[in-house]
Formats: C-alpha cells, sequence, structure tokens
C-alpha cells in the first residue's frame, strides 16, 4: 500500500514493495529528499541544510580533491548522487567517489545511475548529525551487500571520521584509506577539529602542508 504523502515517514525504514517506494519517493513533497531503498524497505530523508552538516561536508570533500590531486590520483566525485538497481535497491549518499581506472566509468549526460549497467563508486561517504545510528547500522550493510570498497561516516557532533574497508559482504575499521593510498583518517578528523575554530581556508593550508610530506 502506497504511503499516504506525509512528512512523518522521513529518518525511518519503512516495509514496502518497489513501486510503492517510487510512488512515495517521486511525490511532490519529497522533491528535496534523499531516498534509500534496501530490503523490501525504504527510507526517505529530508536534504539536509544545517551549518554543521553542510560544512563537514564540504571540507571533507574538499580535503578529498586536494589529496588526490596531489597525489595525482584520477577521481571523480559525486554530491548526493542517485544510484539504482531497478526492484532491488536505491542509495543516495551524501558523497560518492569513482577512483582509479574507475574514475570516468560513469559517462556525461547519465542521470540516476543504474548499478546494473555501471559499477559502484569506490567511495561512499554519510555526514551524520542526527542519522549516526542508522548509518552504522543498516546503511553499512546496504553498502556491504553492494560491494562499496571504502565506507566512511562523518560524525559531526563527536568529531571524528569513522572509516570501512568492505569486502566479501563484511567491513572493517581502517585508519587508512585503501582507495586513496597513503591518506590517514586522523588526519581528516583534525581537519574536522581545526574547522569548528577556523575559516576552511586555514584548514585548507593546513591540509595542503600535510598532503604534500
Amino acid at each position: 500500500m502506497v504511503t499516504t504523502p506525509t512528512l512523518s515517514i522521513i529518518n525511518s525504514w519503512v516495509s514496502a514493495t518497489w513501486d510503492e517506494y517510487l510512488a512515495n519517493i517521486e511525490n511532490y513533497i519529497y522533491e528535496k529528499a534523499k531516498g534509500y531503498y534496501y530490503n523490501y524497505e525504504y527510507r526517505i530523508e529530508m536534504t539536509p541544510i544545517g551549518n554543521d552538516h553542510s560544512q563537514d561536508h564540504a571540507i571533507i570533500n574538499h580535503a578529498i580533491y586536494l589529496y588526490a590531486t596531489i597525489k595525482n590520483i584520477p577521481l571523480n566525485g559525486k554530491d548526493n548522487c542517485s544510484y539504482r538497481q531497478p526492484g532491488v535497491f536505491e542509495i543516495q549518499p551524501d558523497l560518492s567517489y569513482y577512483i582509479g581506472d574507475n574514475a570516468n566509468a560513469i559517462p556525461w549526460g547519465t542521470g540516476i545511475v543504474d548499478i546494473s549497467q555501471y559499477p559502484a563508486p569506490n567511495l561512499v561517504i554519510e555526514v551524520s548529525n542526527t542519522s549516526l545510528s542508522d548509518d552504522l547500522g543498516k546503511k553499512r550493510l546496504l553498502y556491504e551487500d553492494l560491494g562499496i570498497a571504502e565506507y566512511w561516516i562523518i560524525d559531526v557532533q563527536n568529531v571524528q571520521v569513522i572509516a570501512f574497508k568492505i569486502e566479501n559482504q563484511g567491513s572493517k575499521r581502517i585508519q587508512e584509506s585503501q582507495v586513496l593510498p597513503g591518506l590517514e583518517i586522523k588526519i581528516l578528523t583534525e581537519a574536522l577539529e581545526r574547522s569548528r575554530n577556523s575559516n576552511h581556508t586555514t584548514v585548507s593550508s593546513w591540509l595542503l602542508q600535510q598532503f604534500q610530506q
């Protein structure tokens, strides 16, 4: 049964068929929402607009581009991009990246990325201000099943980056990225800490020094 359009169902997993999920996520009241579908359940999240979430989103995205540029690592990033395997799943992570040989895997002009036609991104990041338990739980299982190489969670409230390497439908904490070789997670965490009291230009200058060592 299609859920009656209401904002009360956001940020909760709701049992539904794929068609029921599509009917809800395509409703006009959710035009600015993010959608996830997994294991016959869906979750709708309204796009975060708060200062804290957006600032952490911005500085982590910048740090990744800066590192990849300095280390000459081919990379293409996606901001709130939708990935879908019709009838099976949909994800819309805050940030996602195609890296190395996969950097140009998604051609220009592609809308929603169909994972049955294209590879999954190498790195997926969720910025968690109020959704930490879900990002550590069901979404982590989703990304394990999808076979993402790395999954990072930006814990806004506790000012940390939690990084996982995914293989064989399981995940393990890592302290150094495998898809961005040599990138220490603790540097990203310190960048978040510095951004609490400094502007992003100052933090970027510090990151530049760290990455050039």
